[in-house]
């Protein structure tokens, strides 16, 4: 099944004899926003394969600014590490980051968010079929109605993707009048703050009447439910990404419909062991050659995500990923194993 191989990929690149020696190689690790839940976890995967190829971890955080993360990975460079992994806080505002790096000599691997730049590494989950599965859940779920789109940042590509991807799923719906689109918005820094006030005024302006949210992730699923809940309008569908903890014990209270998984473990473990062998002047392995919608032709890695919903919650206990007491918080007679 997809997510145990998925696990069982972690473990390997954390083990594995394959990984390039990274014994006098420091990997420098420029994080967005490292306040969101996720990233600890990426954080620690990249720890641990790095720690596992012998290979040195430094590290910085944006606090959500551009213009910080700039000034960090100039840093870093200065530091002088062997290879960047970067978590964009915005796509175009990091092009000078990339162009220092690459007058250093010094491979990039664009972390999670496409950098448009064919001397980056992109390592990601396919984004395009997380939103095909966020929406598909909505879908299932509500095939008709009101549906509000609360979208990711508008300086991160990812944002499009996943709305790319949702659209596929509800097009033939929208075009035949099934479904329609009552407010769409932007998330500005993927807050889940802004996504609650974006709700807010969505739900006002159509006097509640709402049937459905295809929410981009976790964070702003948790403030479009915040908002639904204010409103007594608690759960109707919405949906969500990252396997965040609180997202996941929303899906068994019944007020989150998916959170897609993307097992971080698995994606900060091949960062790690990308960024060792580009900084040992080799080649990444399983890596595919893809052209970005700017027309950019680069090397990427693809990882497959796993929508969970009531139906099989037990996968991400199973898989370690979160305790049962956590998952089950404040359920009473829920979908397994919270009955």
């Amino acid at each position: 099944m997809k997510y145990i191989l998925g696990m069982s990929a972690a473990a390997a690149l954390m083990g594995s004899v394959a990984f390039a020696d990274g014994h006098g190689i420091t990997v420098g690790v420029s994080w967005s926003n490292f306040q969101e839940e996720r990233w600890k976890t990426d954080e620690a995967a990249i720890v641990g394969a790095l720690e596992a190829a012998g290979a040195t971890y430094v590290s910085a955080d944006a606090q959500s600014s551009s213009s910080k993360q700039l000034s960090d990975i100039e840093s870093l460079i200065a530091q002088g590490v062997d290879a960047l992994i970067i978590l964009a806080q915005d796509a175009q505002a990091i092009g000078p980051a990339v162009q220092a790096a690459a007058d250093e000599g010094i491979p990039v691997v664009a972390y999670d968010r496409l950098i448009e730049d064919d001397r980056a590494f992109y390592l990601t989950f396919d984004n395009v079929e997380v939103g095909r599965m966020q929406a598909r859940a909505v879908f299932e779920a509500q095939p008709e109605g009101n549906y509000v789109m609360i979208k990711g940042s508008p300086t991160d590509p990812n944002a499009d993707f996943l709305r790319g991807g949702q659209q596929e799923i509800i097009d033939a719906a929208v075009e035949s009048g099934a479904i329609t689109i009552v407010g769409e918005a932007y998330t500005d820094g993927w807050l889940p703050a802004n996504a609650q006030r974006n709700m807010e005024q969505i739900l006002t302006a159509n006097d509640n009447n709402v049937d459905a949210v295809i929410a981009s992730n976790d964070g702003t699923a948790g403030g479009v439910v915040a908002a639904l809940t204010a409103q007594g309008m608690e759960g109707i569908p919405v949906s969500g990404q990252d396997g965040d903890h609180a997202a996941l014990n929303r899906v068994a209270l019944g007020t989150q419909t998916v959170s897609v998984w993307k097992d971080a473990r698995d994606l900060g473990a091949a960062a790690g062991e990308i960024a060792v062998a580009l900084a040992s002047g080799e080649a990444a392995g399983d890596s595919v050659e893809w052209t970005s919608p700017g027309g950019t032709t680069m090397t990427a890695r693809f990882l497959e995500p796993v929508p969970i919903t009531a139906d099989n919650l037990s996968v991400v206990v199973d898989a370690g990923w979160i305790t049962q007491e956590a998952l089950c918080q404040g359920v009473t007679d829920g979908p397994a194993p919270c009955n």
